[in-house]
């Protein structure tokens, strides 16, 4: 009998196997415990995007583009697992549009409930709302990775009878379909622990508490890391401690993965890439629009820096892999300078994460000696071209010594993904077209963007001195469901969410120059796959 089995469920990306899985896989093994995962969120998607039950749920009256779609099906999988896809982007562009109009024959007849590559929508029901996820729980209603739960896992899932299941929840889309697959493991194991934790149940942690909610079928959830929580509830330590229903204990946190349950060669990829973290929580936790600096999860927690290169190392030669996604909030400057300095060991490797806008890579040999590290690609938040937009959100950034750090890195043959975020309270329609008048200027020097407008987390510094940012009121969306992570707010002046969705719109994406930026991004996969696009990663 397995001690604890870990799930991923869907709808994420597939792209490259869960992190959090391995290093809790990893980490319960180091206990001397019994422990496995599954990537269910793969899994479901390969189940769905299967060519007998497409053609079966197509049936027979279906217009050209699904006719093409299904003739291609297959060569486009493998296109995207092939270092082909990184050398014409119009096939790959193809391929990944082939794919995800396939699965809008699992969509709902309505509309509704809709699944893409990496996303998972229904309007109809709310992962903010309690009552909601239990009517999936209980399956009063069902989501269309039903039969997937029930024909392919938890068959898999019976056969191997653990003691516990952890189930990682860390994004909305993964919300309802876990509440499912939770259902479903409680009717058929009554007498299995049911866990939650990741980061989506660590956000609800606040309001769960407050209002003394629970969340069944689930008879624990976990706060924070896991590692602590699940090896005591596996040992017998904490499952009566005080009755907690939700369990928090920062002591022991993992780096170390183990990638063994993982299948590399069936994520959709053009070469495999394993994430991989130095650091848990966000070093700067200035930044007044992000929860992490309003109530972080936990301290932020670091590995020793010399340990970054040989688990990349360790990785790579591990698991025959070239490609690394540091997956820390920014990866820490001293961690840079390792890999820096290190860069022979690594130099047959491809890597790349987010930064800050630090002083460190204004120095154009450094950024170079970087480059002879792996590094293939940066993702930089820089928000806003306007320093007082920046000023005002704590961002710590120079637009002067951003702008060396885009031509240092383009000098390097570094990629930088750059994203913008407008709408944020006390911008104005000047602060917005300073950032169009810069994102033109260095145009030539940023290799992708993200453009977004801003959503006001529950949890953030702004709400802490409201009218200092131009807020006038705020509260949460959608007040009846108590598990929101966002609030809806007005501000004094007539530029708003709404405003800056239309000169994002109009004239962020109408100036030719940004266009052609955001063309060359990866449709969907985005940042997963926009590295393979460098031009050096083969």
């Amino acid at each position: 009998m397995t001690d604890i089995l870990l799930i991923q469920p869907p709808a994420l990306k597939p792209a490259e196997p869960p992190l959090a899985l391995a290093v809790l896989l990893a980490h319960l093994k180091g206990q001397g415990l019994t422990a496995a995962a599954i990537d269910a969120n793969l899994d479901a998607y390969l189940y769905l995007l299967d060519g007998e039950r497409l053609a079966e749920r197509a049936g027979t009256e279906i217009d050209t583009s699904l006719q093409r779609a299904l003739k291609h099906r297959a060569a486009s999988l493998k296109l995207l697992r092939s270092p082909a896809a990184g050398q014409n982007f119009a096939r790959y562009n193809t391929a990944v549009r082939y794919l995800n109009r396939l699965l809008v024959l699992w969509n709902s007849l309505d509309g509704g409930e809709r699944l893409t590559l990496g996303d998972y929508q229904h309007p109809a029901l709310s992962p903010f709302a309690p009552q909601d996820l239990a009517r999936v729980a209980e399956g009063e209603v069902c989501t269309l990775f039903a039969d997937y739960f029930s024909n392919e896992l938890l068959p898999q899932i019976v056969v191997a009878r653990p003691r516990i299941i952890a189930i990682s929840i860390n994004y909305l889309h993964q919300a309802l379909p876990a509440f499912e697959l939770a259902g479903l493991l409680r009717r058929e194991l009554p007498d299995t622990l049911l866990v939650a934790g990741g980061g989506l149940v660590t956000s609800w942690q606040e309001p769960l508490r407050k209002l003394d909610l629970r969340l069944p079928p689930f008879d624990r959830l976990i706060f924070g890391p896991g590692e602590t929580p699940l090896a005591a509830l596996a040992k017998g330590e904490a499952v009566d401690i005080d009755g907690a229903y939700g369990l928090a204990d920062a002591t022991s946190i993992g780096f170390v993965p183990d990638f063994g349950f993982a299948r590399l060669s069936d994520y959709f990829s053009p070469q495999p890439v394993l994430p991989l973290s130095a650091s848990r929580g966000c070093y700067w936790q200035r930044c007044l629009f992000c929860p992490e600096a309003a109530a972080p999860v936990h301290p932020y927690t670091a590995t020793r820096p010399a340990e970054l290169p040989e688990l990349m190392r360790q990785l790579a030669d591990s698991y025959a892999i070239r490609h690394i996604q540091l997956t820390d909030n920014a990866v820490p400057v001293n961690m840079l300078r390792v890999l820096a300095e290190r860069g022979d060991e690594l130099s047959d490797l491809n890597w790349f994460g987010f930064v800050r806008f630090e002083a460190v890579l204004e120095d154009a040999d450094f950024v170079a000696r970087l480059a002879k590290s792996g590094c293939r690609m940066l993702q930089l938040g820089l928000e806003s071209g306007s320093q007082a937009v920046l000023d005002r959100l704590g961002k710590g950034v120079r637009l002067k010594a951003a702008a060396r750090i885009l031509e240092n890195l383009a000098a390097a043959g570094i990629a930088s993904f750059v994203y913008i975020m407008l709408g944020t309270p006390g911008e104005t329609e000047a602060d917005a077209d300073q950032t169009l008048a810069f994102l033109e200027t260095h145009a030539s020097k940023i290799g992708f963007l993200n453009l977004s407008i801003m959503n006001l987390p529950r949890a953030s510094g702004l709400l802490d001195n409201p009218e200092r940012y131009g807020i006038t009121s705020a509260a949460p969306i959608e007040e009846a469901n108590p598990l929101g992570l966002y609030q809806k707010f007005s501000t004094d002046g007539d530029w708003d969410r709404v405003a800056a969705r239309r000169f994002l719109d109009r004239r962020l994406l109408g100036s030719a120059v940004i266009r052609s930026i955001v063309k060359r991004t990866p449709p969907l996969f985005t940042s997963n796959h926009a590295v393979f696009f460098n031009g050096s990663c083969f």
